[in-house]
């Protein structure tokens, strides 16, 4: 019998000498070789559908820094496209949305081309696995539909996204109708994911921090239960990492109602909060580096890292940075840390 690789043991709970890591938006943007594969597409959803590119952008970072896991190189509004609803990347502004705040065009939404204009995603990840490193795990994703949601309902990116929590105020029956859309197409593009080879799954829900306790409880905790749920139901070996940037005081209720095996947590919450927060033995924990540390001072970055390490105990846990990484990132810096989380021993 095969052993498990180190990422899979410990998001199942098993805490290893040597705690794994890899980091949020470690593909791209920060790295020469993947600015040159993004300069050879027509844009960015070009990319993210062009599996030969997508899948050599996935498995740079770990040729330059050996992480123990690759995060599939997608994004998380490749959702609203499967469902039929405008896309686009525009260069400078960010992602533009059709925005879908009508009962028409909500009710238009069509979970049966989910698959189909998706299947480009699931190709990725057969040309990754094909190439992977025989210890490292590839980790697929989707964005919670709270979050995907803030996008379709507003439009483009926002720092508040008024637009979102007012439609989800004004029209909480249509607001359910649209999150029980993106749960279900979120249902069954991360099996595809897994089918396709995914040996791990993360939910992004990077805008859950706007909601007030009971929004959250019904656009974040009760969506994210149902995928996990039915993910277990389906492929019950997968391990899942619920990632609800900006939980705070929530990050107990969610890992405990959601049944995520790793909660992930970003830069404002301490290491031991979060620790306290899991609601069962086996329950692990990833994070969370400030990402501006890595971009911006090297040695307190270091400081850090050792400190969270240090922090864990020997609770099982994986190592990452808070939220994804900036352009400004230095590969050195990025170099540093991660020598120094591979070095690290409990």
């Amino acid at each position: 019998m095969s052993k498990e690789k180190i990422l899979i043991a410990a998001l199942k709970g098993i805490a290893g000498e040597r705690v794994p890591f890899w980091f949020m938006r470690q593909a791209g943007r920060y790295l020469p070789e993947y600015k040159r594969v993004r300069a050879s597409t027509k844009g960015f959803l070009d990319l993210c559908f062009t599996p030969e590119k997508a899948a050599e952008v996935t498995l740079q970072p770990l040729r330059r820094f050996h992480m123990d896991g690759a995060i599939l190189f997608s994004d998380i509004l490749v959702i609203p496209h499967g469902l039929g609803a405008n896309v686009a990347f525009a260069e400078g502004e960010g992602p533009i949305v059709e925005v879908c705040d009508t009962r028409e065009k909500i009710m238009a939404l069509d979970l049966s081309t989910v698959r189909t204009k998706l299947a480009p995603v699931a190709e990725t990840v057969r040309l990754v696995k094909e190439s992977l490193p025989e210890e490292a795990t590839l980790i697929g994703f989707a964005g919670g539909p709270w979050t995907v949601a803030c996008y379709m309902l507003q439009g483009r990116s926002g720092k508040e996204f008024a637009a979102a929590r007012a439609f989800a105020i004004r029209e909480p029956r249509l607001m359910q109708r649209l999150i029980d859309t993106l749960t279900e197409a979120t249902i069954d593009y991360l099996r595809m994911q897994i089918d396709a080879g995914a040996e791990a799954i993360q939910i992004f829900d990077s805008w859950a921090g706007l909601l007030t306790p009971d929004q959250f409880a019904l656009w974040v905790t009760a969506p994210t239960q149902k995928i996990v749920e039915a993910l277990n139901k389906s492929h019950p070996h997968i391990p899942i990492i619920g990632f609800a940037k900006g939980a705070a005081l929530q990050l107990k209720p969610y890992a405990q109602q959601t049944g995520v095996n790793c909660i992930g947590v970003d830069q404002q919450t301490s290491m031991e909060f979060a620790l306290h927060c899991r609601t069962n033995p086996l329950q692990t924990v990833q994070g969370n580096l400030d990402p501006l540390l890595m971009a911006f001072d090297r040695d307190e970055a270091l400081r850090q890292t050792e400190a969270i390490l240090k922090s864990l105990g020997n609770m099982p846990a994986v190592f990452n940075v808070g939220h994804g990484f900036i352009p400004e990132t230095p590969i050195e810096n990025v170099e540093a840390v991660s020598e120094f989380v591979r070095a690290w021993r409990r």
